[in-house]
């Protein structure tokens, strides 16, 4: 019932997971532009953020599974690495139209909170150089700001160097 009630408040399935987890978070929207060239740097630049703060969320297969690598929006995720951290031995970039159903989110706003089920994940750990990190809100336009351990804690990632 309070995730209809949160959901029909504007809440998307992110903020939802956040709030019922007891995780402080803000916020911060912006005007998408469907044109932009890079929907991270996109929204770095709308907000006025540091883009080493801000991180977007890749969706990869890693020995046919698929799993979450979360890097900065100014880098690239490095699958080696990523199929390293969670003990695999290939990896690479998922079918955007997989990421799409398995999270419940479309590409571009693809949260790495609050997904329809939950995927593996590694956060960048250059994360945990900032005291807030900035990820998608769950649609584009829409990042939210939380600490890197309650991003980590919620997301039960791994914590490796996987961007480049």
């Amino acid at each position: 019932m309070a995730k209809k009630k949160a959901a029909r408040a504007g809440g998307t399935p992110a903020t939802v997971a956040l709030t019922a987890a007891g995780i402080a978070f803000t916020t911060h929207e912006y005007d998408h532009d469907p044109r932009a060239a890079s929907f991270g740097l996109e929204a770095a630049e709308a907000l006025g953020l540091d883009p080493a703060c801000v991180f977007k969320t890749l969706m990869a297969n890693v020995d046919g599974r698929l799993a979450v690598g979360i890097v900065p929006v100014d880098r690239q995720l490095d699958l080696k690495a990523l199929a390293r951290a969670l003990g695999g031995s290939k990896a690479a970039m998922a079918d955007v139209s997989a990421a799409e159903r398995a999270t419940g989110y479309v590409a571009g706003g693809i949260s790495p909170v609050g997904q329809k089920r939950p995927h593996p994940t590694v956060v960048d750990a250059t994360a945990l150089e900032h005291p807030t990190v900035y990820v998608s809100g769950g649609r584009r336009g829409l990042d939210l700001g939380l600490s890197p351990a309650d991003l980590v804690g919620t997301t039960a990632a791994v914590v490796a160097p996987i961007a480049r």
